[in-house]
């Protein structure tokens, strides 16, 4: 008997990367290995204070062959020449500053060490100041340019980013030819095709983070972006006009890769797309129902048929593009700058002491220190998390925004700070860290309302991601919250799943993402349901935490 056919879905997110193999027949998940970046790991090129984060191509391009050879030596023999597609999916919006051969400025001589000449990560936040005058000047010109990105542009998009790094870098100003996403840079990797003017780009990214509708006959006019700023002169038609939606081939791998990957010479590469989109592919996302990838932060996912809400203009959401997630949809997208990482964040400002004073105390043998830290650091989340599902509802008087990192959705403001309120002398821990998690529901709560009130409605939740799969406690609070079932996908790399899918589609064994979805979905683990006391309390918090967060947005200016 042949083997049966596979593709790979390559799936970089903020840390790491992962190549999964499928079989497309059945949806297995054959084998799978994860590569972390090791100069990001080392914080290389970051600067966390000043809100800068940038990532050297070399981690992802030696992240890409690792994971993808590691992962056919672990399948069953046979499987590599049976590969017949790869897709790729990204975070984003994280741009790079390419030459006239479509290669990142730090792969040239003089910008190897240049944070600027690398990939602008998706949490990337230097570009606040140029987000605010792309939104000043959107309101004032004679086409609103950001309307069909919710109305308010962010400083984790495509131009806010590229605009910072050229008034910042006159080097690197000079040098640029062209601007890439690394969703499409991968696939012109792959295919050979890295000229910037013709490689294919994703309408994923296009849409949702360039301004780019067909409404504008593409991107922003050249008098926009040069009133804008006069260093965007020429660039645009440097960039791009056409894009292409996750379900077309980008072409077919090179002799070269191939060889070094160990694959088939006729692999075909799809088009690629950001993570989340890709994520609510592999979830199996459906009309109405919002795909919810609750990680480091949330990506939030709608789909409906272009006929029924086509004409709408949500306001205050990431962006609405036909064909953004499911190709002839209408793509929504929202989220939080921070969830997870607000976990983190506590729980970093609770070991400081331990790591601090541990590592530096004379009672302990260095092993004996090492341990200890490694224990405090590895249980204080666990048991935070039993100490504050005691705590009943109505109990703690602490109100906290989940603003962090900035507010994504509704109405983008990177320049928002976190608030923790009503704390008293018998505030302690479990109380603020329930707090904590309570302000990521209610940010996800502000999510859901602000749809429905913009007139589409949402008829369930499907959560997938880290969050997701490992804190019932989170997930029991959010459900409540938002008082609807939520069903988790029981992949545990739902990204990865559907960027699988949707290479199946662009290698012609599927006609469509719904017949892969049908064919390769591995369906849903577990689903919360609301426990309808504990959402009518809730209802209340929720209403302090809408009145907290007029207060520090618009009442202490």
């Amino acid at each position: 008997m042949s083997l049966p056919k596979f593709t790979i879905g390559l799936d970089y997110g903020s840390d790491s990367v992962r190549s999964l193999i499928v079989n497309v027949e059945t949806g297995e998940e054959v084998a799978s290995v994860v590569f972390e970046y090791p100069r990001w790991k080392k914080g290389m090129y970051c600067d966390a204070p000043n809100n800068q984060f940038r990532q050297h191509p070399k981690d992802y391009l030696e992240g890409m062959e690792y994971t993808i050879v590691e992962a056919l030596k672990l399948a069953p023999a046979g499987v590599a020449q049976n590969v017949v597609g790869i897709s790729i999916d990204t975070t984003g919006s994280t741009p790079v500053a390419v030459d006239e051969k479509g290669t990142p400025l730090s792969l040239t001589p003089g910008f190897e060490e240049n944070p600027n000449a690398m990939f602008v990560l998706w949490k990337d936040h230097t570009g606040v100041k140029e987000a605010d005058e792309i939104n000043e000047l959107s309101k004032e010109w004679n086409i609103d340019f950001t309307k069909f990105e919710g109305g308010v542009y962010s400083s984790e998009w495509f131009w806010a980013k590229l605009l910072h790094v050229i008034r910042e870098d006159a080097g690197v100003y000079r040098a640029a030819y062209s601007w890439v996403e690394h969703c499409d840079w991968i696939p012109a990797i792959l295919t050979g095709n890295t000229n910037p003017k013709t490689l294919k780009r994703s309408r994923c990214a296009a849409g949702h983070k360039a301004m780019w509708h067909e409404a504008f006959g593409g991107l922003p006019t050249e008098e926009y972006l040069v009133k804008l700023d006069p260093l965007l002169s020429g660039l645009k038609d440097r960039l791009f006009k056409e894009t292409f939606t996750c379900d077309v081939s980008a072409g077919i791998i090179t002799p070269e890769w191939a060889a070094k990957l160990g694959l088939p010479t006729n692999v075909k590469i799809g088009v690629g797309a950001f993570d989340a989109h890709l994520g609510a592919v592999g979830a199996e996302i459906e009309p109405y129902y919002l795909s919810k990838v609750m990680g480091t932060s949330t990506c939030d996912m709608l789909i409906a048929p272009m006929e029924e809400v086509g004409d709408k203009l949500i306001a205050g959401i990431c962006g609405q593009v036909d064909g953004s997630i499911i190709p002839g949809m209408l793509g929504m997208e929202a989220g939080q700058s921070a969830f997870g990482d607000i976990y983190a964040w506590f729980k970093n400002v609770l070991t400081w002491p331990t790591e601090q004073i541990i590592a530096s105390s004379t009672l302990l043998d260095e092993a004996t220190k090492a341990k200890l830290i490694a224990e405090v650091s590895s249980r204080i989340i666990p048991e935070l998390t039993k100490a504050a599902e005691l705590i009943p509802i109505e109990e703690s008087s602490i109100v906290a925004l989940d603003w962090m990192n900035g507010r994504r959705t509704p109405d983008a403001n990177q320049n928002l700070k976190g608030v923790i309120s009503g704390l008293n002398l018998g505030s302690d821990a479990p109380r603020i860290f329930r707090a904590l998690v309570e302000a990521t529901a209610f940010g996800s709560k502000a999510i859901v309302d602000r749809f429905v009130r913009e007139g589409v409605r949402i008829d369930g939740v499907i959560a997938l991601g880290g969050v997701a799969k490992k804190s019932p406690f989170v997930m029991q609070i959010v459900c409540d919250v938002l008082n609807m079932p939520i069903k988790v996908a029981r992949s545990e790399q739902a990204c990865a799943l559907g960027t699988a899918m949707a290479a199946a589609v662009v290698a012609g064994v599927y006609p469509n993402i719904s017949e892969a979805q049908k064919k390769m979905g591995g369906g849903f683990e577990k689903t919360y349901t609301p426990d309808a006391k504990n959402a009518a309390k809730y209802q209340v918090l929720y209403a302090k935490y809408l009145k907290l967060g007029e207060l520090v947005e618009f009442g202490m200016k």
